[in-house]
């Protein structure tokens, strides 16, 4: 059992936590608890760190204690656990996962890509959620700007639960190229924006359909905005000028999802 809070482990874990290009270099992201845990592919899996109450847990978990098992663990004493987790209160276990590898290539092949790219999201907790959303409506996939905010971030991470490990991603070098080769393969790309032409239930999305979703604060730039095929517009009541990015996301997903279980 590990149980000084100097162990070489300890403090690795600990610094990957805090810095995204520590993991970026180590290759690597964290996830935490038990649900998140037992999804991450076991093939992935390098390390796994557990409390010896989390194992006693785990007991009633035969998926877990399977990967536990298989893919090996070192236990650790709560106190020094409190150390290596981002969470006020963690639930005891941590595994150490290797990140995925997918291309643009890969996210815009097939008869008819649902995708959702992202211009500079900043806010950890909405592109979870848009991940998770993204598997929900069917998406096939997420283009983000070199300017979203880590998608390995551990709130994002969290926020995703369990959709990471399903839905394909990959941060874009040029995202106005990015969009010009959706075009070039016939996806259809969607501007969510204030100068929407029409609301977004007047578009067809059942061929392929890419929505473009910008800033929280600034929305989409006017360099990507004039490369979509269409301005689209969520109709707003009252005094809402717009809504939260994910919940934005949301919204054009499932009608695209609608449309296409017709």
């Amino acid at each position: 059992m590990i149980t000084s809070h100097s162990n070489p482990k300890v403090k690795q874990v600990a610094q990957w936590q805090g810095s995204a290009r520590e993991r970026r270099d180590a290759g690597i992201f964290l996830t935490e608890g038990f649900k998140m845990c037992e999804e991450a592919p076991m093939e992935a899996v390098r390390e796994i760190y557990v409390t010896p109450e989390a194992l006693e847990r785990s007991a009633s978990q035969p998926r877990l204690r399977e990967k536990l098992e298989q893919a090996g663990y070192e236990t650790v004493d709560p106190q020094v656990f409190r150390k290596m987790s981002d969470t006020q209160a963690p639930q005891g276990i941590l595994c150490v996962v290797e990140r995925p590898r997918h291309t643009l290539e890969q996210l815009l092949a097939g008869p008819a890509p649902l995708l959702v790219a992202l211009e500079d999201l900043r806010d950890p907790g909405n592109l979870g959620t848009i991940v998770r959303t993204a598997e929900g409506a069917g998406a096939t996939g997420i283009i983000m700007s070199q300017g979203t905010v880590d998608i390995y971030n551990p709130k994002t991470i969290r926020a995703t639960m369990g959709s990471i490990f399903r839905v394909p991603f990959v941060y874009a070098e040029d995202m106005g190229q990015a969009v010009a080769q959706m075009r070039e393969r016939g996806i259809r790309v969607y501007a969510a924006h204030l100068a929407g032409e029409r609301d977004y239930d007047g578009f067809c999305f059942r061929k392929g359909t890419a929505f473009l979703i910008g800033n929280e604060g600034r929305g989409l730039s006017g360099a990507l905005s004039e490369q979509a095929d269409g301005l689209l517009k969520i109709p707003m009541e009252g005094r809402v000028e717009s809504l939260n990015a994910a919940v934005s996301a949301a919204l054009l997903m499932y009608e695209a999802h609608r449309q296409r279980k017709k």
